[in-house]
């Protein structure tokens, strides 16, 4: 009878693992009613680790390469196990494959605004993502930190942890840091390096090595976004009276495909420079006196506050319609009298 049992036992004498598809860690051969023959051929491949636990201790670790599982190969599960006892399997044991291949082009990304304290605009809520890379290099911790008893380990598994351990880090950085937002958005290759330096130890507490590691974006949600895009429109006015002079040359082409043509172009000329004259008075005033004065109703500027070099420049944009065939000879000699007379 106990030859028959003997017999019915079913050993193993290769034990291999060839992945198949992306985004596995870590495997466990399948063991059920095996037993691993004394003398069987371990591979591992390039890119690959293997770990032996018995009893629930990892007995022993294999880098990439050919075994002979003897009492050479695996010291300790000689120590554990008694390999000489006649028609009984050398051991028992668990077989673990773990990928140290590259896991690249693993997404990150803020779910919700962090609320940040900035510099330039006080508390903000800022959103980011990126991309990152990792790849398994101590299987032991890993599979004593991570992976454990299970029979499969994805990509997407980790997925989620590693997620939140970016965002968490990200956190700290920005609020360690206070760099302003506008700071941070123009230097996002120094703020991925800073990244990925904080959370290099991190990684490693698993077993793992951080790659790379990418902001693509850094943002404000949409309502704190057009704050900024009115406060950058600001800054890029500076000068009111220039701002002024620049939206009526550009109001003239469109004048002058308005019913009325040219004619109406005159007047807007006249009033738009003197509203920006009297703007940039009224701004100069009040930086002296300290305060703002509240302009008086004034009537319209007369045609006398128009300078020589906006005349020129005037007779510059008329003559551009001219060539474009907006205005005709005949209408430009007439503006152009007209305003050379006002500098009479």
């Amino acid at each position: 009878m106990a030859l028959m049992d003997f017999i019915r036992k079913q050993f193993i004498d290769v034990i291999q693992w060839t992945e198949e598809g992306d985004g596995v860690l870590a495997v466990r051969y399948p063991m059920q009613d095996f037993e691993i023959q004394y003398g069987a051929q371990l591979t591992v491949r390039e890119s690959q680790m293997a770990v032996f636990v018995n009893e629930g201790q990892i007995a022993d670790v294999f880098g990439p390469g050919l075994y002979t599982l003897t009492t050479r190969t695996l010291p300790v599960l000689t120590y554990l196990k008694n390999w000489d006892k006649l028609f009984e399997s050398p051991f028992k044991s668990d077989v673990y494959f773990f990928s140290t291949r590259l896991q690249l082009d693993c997404k990150w990304g803020t779910p919700n605004p962090i609320t940040l304290r900035d510099k330039d605009f006080g508390m903000v809520r800022m959103r980011a993502f990126g991309i990152y890379s990792y790849k398994l290099t101590d299987a032991r911790k890993f599979h004593s930190e991570i992976s454990g008893t299970r029979a499969q380990y994805t990509v997407a598994d980790l997925d989620g942890q590693l997620r939140n351990l970016v965002i968490s880090s990200m956190t700290d950085l920005f609020g360690e840091s206070g760099v302003p937002f506008i700071d941070m958005a123009a230097n996002q290759d120094e703020l991925s390096r800073a990244l990925k330096g904080k959370l290099e130890p991190v990684f490693v507490r698993y077993g793992l090595a951080l790659d790379s590691f990418v902001v693509q974006n850094v943002s404000l949600p949409e309502e704190l976004q057009k704050i900024l895009d009115s406060r950058i429109g600001m800054n890029m006015i500076g000068d009111l009276g220039r701002y002024t002079q620049y939206q009526v040359a550009n109001s003239i082409p469109l004048a002058a495909q308005n019913e009325g043509g040219i004619a109406g172009i005159g007047a807007g000329l006249g009033a738009g420079l003197g509203i920006g004259q009297t703007m940039t008075a009224a701004m100069a005033q009040a930086m002296q006196a300290g305060t703002v004065p509240t302009p008086a109703p004034t009537a319209a500027p007369m045609a006398s506050a128009v300078s020589a070099d906006e005349v020129v420049a005037t007779l510059e944009k008329l003559h551009g319609l001219v060539a474009k065939g907006i205005l005709s000879q005949a209408e430009f000699d007439a503006k152009k009298a007209e305003l050379l007379g006002k500098l009479g």
